[in-house]
């Protein structure tokens, strides 16, 4: 038989490397991964601030994507959120760039405090300046150094001052790529939110950047069902993206959005007793609250104000009038309501109690 003419080998197609990525004065390469200190400022103790960033820099391109939490310093949920995110090995495989900061308000956690140490409020400081207060310097810092080199992002949050949110994504639907990545997200809720003044979402929406919101849990408590539903919402959002492969078998649940929300305020002064926890679907004029004087002798009834779901409550009993007590939402129709209560009791059985 003739022999066959040997083939010549095939030229190996180079792919172009990735450029490297450079936050503060640290050059991270492709396939690296590095945690950066950026220096915020010194206590009067001379102990130096340091805004902790975690990248995560895959070898092939991809969304760059932050995701970030603590910027109110007591809202410590979303910090170990991030941390089991670092943790996982699916990131070894990351196609583009995570860009993680565990605690942005570092000053806050230290205290516990949500503020900085003026008083002022983080996310109502954007889009800052060098040149002002503490809050409005680290403003501008996360701005440049963080977002600016970001196609995407997420901040997540929890409840404030005793209050206990059901986790939930706030974001600006009319956004195809924010209502994207909403869907993508699985929160039982999706509130089409406002954009507040000063916030950061409203800086990094300004810059073109896709963000929404995650709100979940208490203040200064660990709350595991939100931790977890935040967990696997970023996870989700990263496999719609693209960054980490996505899963055949499960799809993100199902989320409902609401239309509307609103506070239901204590109708006088005392000591609350809570007839419904948080995710309960109400009817109007129902029962959800009780209010009593330390004696016993007065009691005032509170009424739902319409057909909705409890989506925050306030978990100190002691109230003065005009305090915020429960958060309500509404919806479309019963049936969406009664979806939400169903996957949050399905979730997290111990709100059926």
């Amino acid at each position: 038989m003739p022999r066959k003419a040997a083939q010549k080998p095939k030229d190996k197609v180079k792919v172009p490397k990735r450029d490297s990525i450079t936050i503060g004065n640290i050059c991270v390469k492709a396939g690296e991964r590095s945690t950066i200190d950026l220096p915020i400022a010194r206590l009067y103790t001379h102990t130096e601030m340091n805004l902790p960033v975690h990248v995560v820099h895959g070898k092939k391109e991809g969304p760059v994507l932050f995701v970030c939490a603590a910027i109110h310093g007591d809202e410590i949920n979303g910090v170990e959120i991030v941390r089991r995110l670092l943790k996982l090995k699916l990131l070894n495989n990351l196609r583009g760039t995570l860009i993680a900061i565990p605690i942005v308000n570092v000053y806050g956690f230290i205290t516990r405090s949500r503020y900085l140490p003026d008083r002022r409020d983080l996310n109502r400081s954007f889009p800052g300046s060098y040149s002002g207060s503490l809050a409005s310097y680290l403003a501008r810092l996360f701005l440049d150094e963080i977002v600016a080199k970001c196609t995407h992002g997420i901040d997540i949050h929890s409840g404030s001052n005793h209050r206990n949110n059901l986790p939930q994504v706030r974001a600006t639907i009319e956004d195809p790529e924010v209502e994207r990545m909403a869907n993508a997200f699985g929160a039982p809720v999706i509130v089409n939110a406002r954009l507040r003044d000063n916030s950061l979402r409203e800086a990094v929406i300004a810059m073109g950047i896709p963000m929404l919101v995650f709100e979940g849990g208490e203040s200064l408590r660990f709350n595991e069902h939100a931790i977890t539903v935040g967990l696997k919402g970023v996870i989700s959002v990263m496999r719609e993206l693209g960054m980490v492969p996505r899963k055949a078998r499960k799809k993100a649940p199902h989320s409902v959005v609401v239309k509307a929300t609103s506070w239901v305020r204590a109708n006088k002064s005392g000591i609350i007793h809570s007839a419904v926890p948080l995710g309960s679907v109400v009817k109007k004029n129902q029962v959800i609250a009780c209010i009593i004087d330390p004696i016993g002798d007065n009691e005032e009834k509170l009424l739902a104000p319409y057909e909705g779901i409890v989506i925050g409550c306030l978990n100190l009993p002691l109230v003065h009038k005009g305090d915020a007590i429960f958060l309500f939402a509404s919806a479309e129709s019963r049936q969406e309501l009664e979806e939400i209560s169903d996957m949050v009791l399905a979730e997290n059985p111990i709100n059926a109690e």
